[in-house]
């Protein structure tokens, strides 16, 4: 067994400033949000060199910052806000943004995204529970909405890739819109969300995980472990990691850090340093793959084969 100690790109992790007052969903008077927990430790900025702190120990080579709840109605602020950003070490290389896809503003709005340099997604997040405490998106049908879809659609043609966020009990539904859009590149947020920890729960989540690894047009972020798992333990974390692998392959999954929201939970070199753990039983060339490779290939950041470290 071998750990990794090669260059890795975190897939997915976000940004913020406080002080322009654009993420309503971390002001104070915010309720709680997704069952991530007492959300107050997020309520600073964010910023590349707080990345920098946490992920100092780490050979971060380039990350991909993906949507952060910007304030409805200016999808296109954050991304003008995230190109006036320090990019030293390739932190936020590459952005995966939100579009409202079932907005009448959407085919502008998706053309306006594609025309920055850095932007190779697109987010709109469908997690939806009947518990307005977990919810993240305001319906439960977008995903079978038409003008969704239409929105979708046209996705493919800009060569973005649509990153999917969805609680367990939709998994089935993200599985046939993947079959729908054979074409279509897809990335599941978060290992699928495994929200519900009890043993029927855990069996919904792995039964409509190994659903959706069936899809080869589907990918899977292996990230923010402990978002469900307040106290985790190695062996907890590899139960879910393990899953992921067995339903998408190392060709098909990748490793991120969902940070600072996975800092509620643990600190950077946790996770990372228990992905280390879990991955050693693996190949070289599939941990590079999980790693490094497979974010490389599908957010378009290729220029990092020859990276160097992070500056502490």
């Amino acid at each position: 067994m071998t750990t990794y100690d090669g260059p890795i790109i975190d897939a997915h992790h976000h940004l913020w400033d406080l002080s322009l007052g654009r993420h309503p969903w971390l002001s104070v008077s915010a309720g709680k949000r997704g069952g991530l927990g007492d959300l107050a430790p997020l309520r600073r900025n964010y910023l590349p060199e707080d990345y920098r702190r946490d992920a100092a120990r780490q050979n971060i080579v380039g990350s991909v910052h993906v949507e952060a709840g910007w304030a409805d109605g200016d999808c296109l602020g954050e991304t003008r806000w995230l190109d006036t950003l320090d990019k030293t070490g390739g932190i936020a290389e590459r952005y995966v943004v939100h579009v409202p896809l079932a907005s009448a503003r959407t085919p502008a709005l998706i053309e306006a995204q594609a025309r920055f340099s850095r932007v190779v997604g697109v987010r709109d997040v469908l997690s939806w529970s009947a518990d307005p405490a977990r919810r993240f998106a305001a319906r439960g049908d977008l995903i079978d909405d038409p003008q969704w879809r239409a929105g979708l659609a046209r996705l493919e043609s800009r060569g973005l890739v649509f990153d999917l966020m969805v609680f367990p009990n939709q998994l089935a539904q993200a599985e046939r819109l993947a079959r729908d859009f054979p074409n279509q590149l897809f990335v599941l947020n978060h290992c699928g969300s495994p929200i519900d920890r009890d043993g029927e729960g855990m069996r919904r989540w792995r039964e409509g995980l190994a659903l959706l690894g069936r899809a080869p047009n589907v990918s899977i972020k292996i990230s923010d472990l402990v978002a469900y798992d307040h106290h985790w333990t190695l062996e907890s974390l590899a139960e879910v990691v393990l899953h992921c692998l067995e339903c998408f392959g190392t060709a098909r999954a990748m490793f991120a850090s969902d940070f600072p929201v996975a800092g509620l939970h643990a600190s950077f070199d946790e996770v990372y340093d228990a992905f280390k753990a879990i991955a050693s039983q693996l190949s070289a060339n599939e941990q590079r793959a999980l790693f490094f490779a497979n974010a490389a290939r599908l957010y378009r950041l290729g220029d990092l084969s020859s990276p160097t470290r992070l500056p502490a």
